[in-house]
């Protein structure tokens, strides 16, 4: 019998005549593509940090007993106040003591890293009065000072009350992280 051309045999059989085997039969896996690395990202805040430790202790103008006291705009005087009278639980602290301004740094950037978080709220960091440092002024203070204000994670922050540090701390308010 011969082949009929419109036989959906012959039709096959003339579609495939090139066809080759391949050499293997494995498919290269799916990979998902790589997260995009947010270069300018970290420049700016390699540069934040730079300005940060750069200026020198001559920029701080802080007394020892000068209290400190910040809020952002949207933070009302009702929440201050209870900041002031220790209404907030403290839900952890950071004690600077000792610490050169490089290791305090290092030390306020990863605690406040990992309070934000952990999704603390309320937080103490311990500075020091400056008593033991050469002029027996606060060092640390006045960097405290300015390296919370530069934190957008920190709404407000005031001198901790006698008990808890005095003007030798401060308690700062977090946002809440969603």
């Amino acid at each position: 019998m011969a082949d009929n051309p419109d036989d959906p045999k012959s039709q096959f059989a003339r579609a495939m005549k090139d066809v080759r085997k391949l050499a293997q039969d494995r498919v290269t896996p799916f990979r998902p593509r790589l997260r995009p690395i947010p270069w300018q990202s970290r420049r700016d805040a390699q540069a934040v940090l730079a300005e940060m430790l750069s200026f020198t202790p001559h920029d701080i103008d802080l007394a020892t007993g000068e209290e400190l006291l910040f809020r952002r705009p949207g933070i009302d005087k009702d929440t201050m106040q209870r900041m002031k009278r220790g209404h907030y639980v403290l839900e952890g602290e950071l004690d600077l003591h000792g610490l050169t301004v490089e290791q305090a740094r290092g030390a306020f950037a990863g605690f406040l890293h990992e309070a934000t978080r952990q999704g603390l709220r309320c937080v103490r960091i311990i500075h020091g009065k400056g008593l033991g440092s050469e002029a027996r002024l606060p060092v640390l203070k006045g960097y405290v000072n300015r390296w919370l204000r530069q934190t957008n994670a920190v709404l407000a922050f005031c001198s901790a009350r006698p008990e808890q540090g005095g003007t030798g701390a401060v308690t700062v308010l977090l946002k809440r992280q969603i």
